[in-house]
């Protein structure tokens, strides 16, 4: 008998295609626009961690935080290189540590010039941010601590004062200072939150120091574990280190910061978890609309219908059949429209994703969500005209026109 009502609701369908596929545009819609949204959103959540672990996932981050004495917070004390030589002395779950001082500074080369974030650091800054040279050479040890001014460019300030020659050998000015480039850094391109890797100029920190910040203040502490399994133990012996070189007593908050990149990946990873769900609600909004127009196209068809539905009455059809075959019209309806968005919402990711460069991440339990949740509107949707056609009184049925 399935079979039979399934048939009848496929010919009424048919009869009526135009209408039939309107009323199915809103599902349509609605389950491409949430494999959409909820495949570019992770997709972009995919791309920020790949971004991380291309750092390291040994990687430690520690900056001065807030000294807060009662209602008033102030920036911490700066950290000095005693503290940079001390961690590299007696925490033995470190690597490797670049202290690092960061000013923004119009970078001049002949009738050129541009903006650029200029970083004081050693040698270690692109061992622990994974750097590398594609042409010239480090910093030698006499301009490390003689405060040299030379410096090593990333590709981005390349191409905007040297175009495509090589940069090594020239000189540039730096704010007031003159400086000669010794180094050219490999490009990395863009991070997922669209910061711009290459867009850098890495010094001597001496140099940084004296000349741009005017004082002996390091900004933050780049150090990388010697493994990913020393991280928490290099995290312990640093925050325990710290305490006691900034005389924080037993009981009061650290007035430093001490991240790892997991910690920074399981943040990201949440914000952009939560507009991922955002976006999927927003967009499953749209599948309501749809669920809607089935119901009103349905109650139409239930009114047109009258007299066929009091003739299958009067002549022993029964009012569960007619339920379920208006039933299965609904649900057919809302089920096609799901499978047809899921074809254009995946066209639509992976154009998007090509566009943008994220990862394609369409994972099978939205689709399958998406086709359920359709199918559920069907029914939702499609009960109430379904039951209105079943309860209609045979007489009364056959008497309108």
């Amino acid at each position: 008998m399935f079979w039979v009502t399934f048939s009848m609701a496929l010919r009424e369908i048919r009869r009526n295609w135009s209408r039939s596929l309107l009323t199915a545009l809103g599902i349509i819609i609605g389950v491409a626009a949430v494999i959409a949204m909820v495949t570019l959103g992770r997709g972009a959540t995919a791309s920020v961690m790949n971004d991380i672990a291309k750092m390291g996932d040994n990687l430690l981050i520690v900056a001065p935080g807030s000294d807060r004495r009662g209602p008033v917070s102030t920036t911490a004390t700066a950290f000095k290189q005693a503290d940079a030589r001390a961690i590299e002395r007696e925490v033995s779950a470190v690597h490797a540590i670049a202290p690092a001082v960061s000013v923004t500074k119009l970078v001049v080369y002949g009738n050129r010039n541009f903006n650029t974030t200029v970083h004081g650091s050693t040698n270690a800054y692109f061992t622990v941010s994974s750097f590398e040279l594609a042409s010239g050479r480090n910093f030698s040890e006499s301009e490390l601590l003689g405060g040299t001014p030379v410096c090593v460019v990333g590709a981005t300030v390349r191409s905007q004062l040297f175009g495509l020659s090589d940069p090594v050998g020239e000189n540039v000015r730096i704010g007031n200072v003159s400086c000669r480039v010794i180094g050219l850094l490999k490009s990395k391109g863009k991070a997922s939150m669209g910061q711009d890797q290459d867009d850098l100029v890495v010094m001597p920190l001496a140099v940084v120091q004296r000349r741009f910040a005017g004082n002996s203040d390091i900004g933050m502490f780049l150090i990388s574990a010697k493994s990913s399994g020393d991280v928490d133990r290099a995290k312990q012996q640093i925050t325990a280190l710290l305490r006691e070189r900034r005389r924080i007593a037993e009981g009061q908050a650290d007035d430093f910061s001490v991240q790892g990149m997991d910690e920074i990946a399981r943040t990201l990873g949440s914000v952009t978890g939560a507009l991922t769900a955002l976006l999927g609600a927003i967009a499953a909004v749209s599948l309501l609309v749809g669920g809607i127009g089935i119901m009103n196209i349905m109650l139409v068809s239930v009114t047109e219908r009258t007299a066929e539905v009091g003739l299958r009455l009067a002549i022993g059809g029964s009012g569960r059949e007619v339920l379920l075959q208006f039933l299965v019209e609904a649900v057919t309806l809302s089920t096609f429209g799901g499978i047809v968005g899921i074809a254009i919402g995946a066209g639509l990711s992976a154009l998007v994703s090509t566009l943008f460069g994220l990862p394609l991440v369409l994972g099978a339990d939205v689709v399958l969500i998406a086709v359920g949740f359709s199918g559920a509107v069907g029914v939702a949707f499609g009960y109430f005209p379904a039951r209105k056609a079943a309860r209609l009184n045979p007489i009364e049925a056959l008497r309108h026109e």
